[in-house]
C-alpha cells in the first residue's frame, strides 16, 4: 500500500515539476538537528534563521517538529493550522504562513510520514501549485525533532546541509556522535554547533573530541566541520524566556557574535550554491526530495 502511494506521488511530483517557473531559484535546504532535546537547537535555528534575513536573503523557516510546537514559542506568534492541513485541503499554503519580518517566513510543519496518509491526486497536485508561492525562497531552515526516528531521517537526507547541535555535557556528547553516526548511514558531510560553552578553546576541544571517535569508529570519509559555537549567556536564556530572539534583543552580546560567524560560514556555502541551476524551488522543491526517499 505504501509503495502504491509513493509511486503515485512520485508521478505527481514529476507532473508538477514540470509546471514550476524557469524563473524559480535553487532553495538551500538546511536541516538543524540535535540527538537530544534541550540542547537549544529551535533557539539557534529560529536565530540563525533572522540573521539569514538580515543579508537580504528570502527565508523560510519549516518546523518539522510541530508535536512540539516550540518555533512559535521563539517567534511569539500563535500557529492555528500547519501543512497538514494544507494537505487534507482544510487551508491554502499562504493560509498557514506567518511573516515574522519582512523576507522571513515561519511554515508550520507536521512529521514527513504523515505526507503519505494524504495522496489525494486532486489534493496534492493542488499544494504543489499553491507552494510556488514560497518558490522565491533563497534558504530553508529545516528545524527537525530531536533524535534519530525515520521521520527525521528523510528531513536529513533531504536537506543539502545537516547542522547537529550539541551542548558540552556528557550526555549530550553521546547523543551527537550517535546522531552523527546515524546521518553518516545517509550522507558524508555533517556540521556542527557547539552550545552553551565557556569559550570557543571549550568548543574546539569538545569538537575535536567528537571528531576523533567518529573518525575512528566511521571512516576517514566523514567530512565533519565545525560551524561555530554559542557562549553560554544569560542574555539567551533570558530572551528564550521572554519569547525573544537574542539575536534582535542583544545586538551587542558575544552570543550575537557567535551567530554572526555561523551565518558567515552558511553564506559562504549559499554564495557557491548560486552557481547551480535548478527546479528545486521553495516548499515543493522539498517535497520533491522528501517523497524520493519514501
Amino acid at each position: 500500500m505504501m509503495g502504491h502511494q509513493a509511486e503515485k506521488l512520485e508521478k505527481l511530483v514529476a507532473s508538477s515539476s514540470n509546471s514550476i517557473k524557469k524563473t524559480s531559484k535553487k532553495t538551500r535546504f538546511i536541516a538543524i538537528t540535535s540527538g537530544k532535546g534541550g540542547v537549544g537547537k529551535s533557539t539557534i535555528s529560529s536565530n540563525i534563521a533572522y540573521m539569514l534575513s538580515l543579508q537580504g536573503l528570502n527565508v523560510g523557516i519549516f518546523d518539522a517538529d510541530i508535536g512540539l510546537a516550540n518555533l512559535d514559542v521563539m517567534f511569539n506568534v500563535k500557529i492555528k493550522k500547519n501543512i497538514l492541513h494544507v494537505l487534507k485541503g482544510e487551508a491554502t499554503v499562504s493560509d498557514i504562513l506567518i511573516p515574522i519580518t519582512r523576507n522571513l517566513i515561519l511554515i508550520p510543519g507536521e512529521s514527513g510520514d504523515e505526507i503519505l496518509k494524504y495522496s489525494n491526486m486532486a489534493l496534492f497536485e493542488r499544494f504543489m501549485e499553491e507552494a510556488q508561492v514560497l518558490d522565491k525562497l533563497d534558504v530553508m531552515i529545516i528545524d527537525t525533532g530531536a533524535g534519530i526516528g525515520e521521520h527525521i531521517q528523510m528531513f536529513l537526507n533531504a536537506a543539502d546541509d545537516v547542522i547537529v547541535v550539541t551542548v558540552p555535557d556528557p550526555a549530550a556528547i553521546t547523543d551527537a556522535y550517535a546522531t552523527i553516526k546515524t546521518i553518516a548511514t545517509l550522507r558524508h558531510d555533517v556540521g556542527m554547533i557547539m552550545n552553551q560553552v565557556r569559550s570557543e578553546r571549550e568548543a574546539n576541544a569538545v569538537f575535536e573530541k567528537i571528531k576523533k571517535v567518529a573518525f575512528a569508529n566511521i571512516g576517514p570519509a566523514l567530512d565533519l566541520k565545525l560551524y561555530g559555537k554559542i557562549d553560554s549567556d544569560i542574555k539567551v536564556s533570558s530572551s528564550v524566556k521572554k519569547r525573544e530572539l537574542f539575536t534582535i534583543t542583544y545586538p551587542h552580546s558575544q552570543p550575537y557574535r557567535d551567530a554572526e560567524k555561523i551565518v558567515q560560514v552558511i553564506m559562504s556555502k549559499l554564495e557557491r550554491n548560486m552557481l547551480v541551476s535548478s527546479s528545486e524551488s521553495g516548499l515543493s522543491g522539498l517535497f520533491k526530495r522528501l517523497i524520493e526517499h519514501f
